[in-house]
């Protein structure tokens, strides 16, 4: 565990270990969240590999077509649907 003293303004160092880790240096921008009552620290570049990897798994678990043909045929069944009702 590591620990550091807030100083005026709120102003924390984050240990080089933790900045190495993450890849991030002065200047870089680093994104906050508060997620189970603990505060998480990331780089915009990891939040940004994190999103790659969410949207390629969702394109590999969809099963294929486009998604406007889907759509399409969604909204024609609504209307058969609604024409019958």
């Amino acid at each position: 565990m590591n620990q550091a003293i807030m100083s005026q303004g709120g102003r924390v160092v984050v240990p080089k270990k933790f900045r190495n880790k993450l890849g991030i240096k002065e200047g870089d921008v680093v994104i906050w969240k508060e997620e189970g009552g603990q505060i998480i620290l990331t780089s915009r570049r990891k939040e940004v590999e994190r999103a790659e990897r969410f949207f390629e798994q969702m394109m590999a678990d969809y099963s294929g077509g486009s998604l406007a043909d889907e759509l399409i045929a969604e909204r024609r069944a609504e209307a058969a649907h609604e024409e019958d009702a």
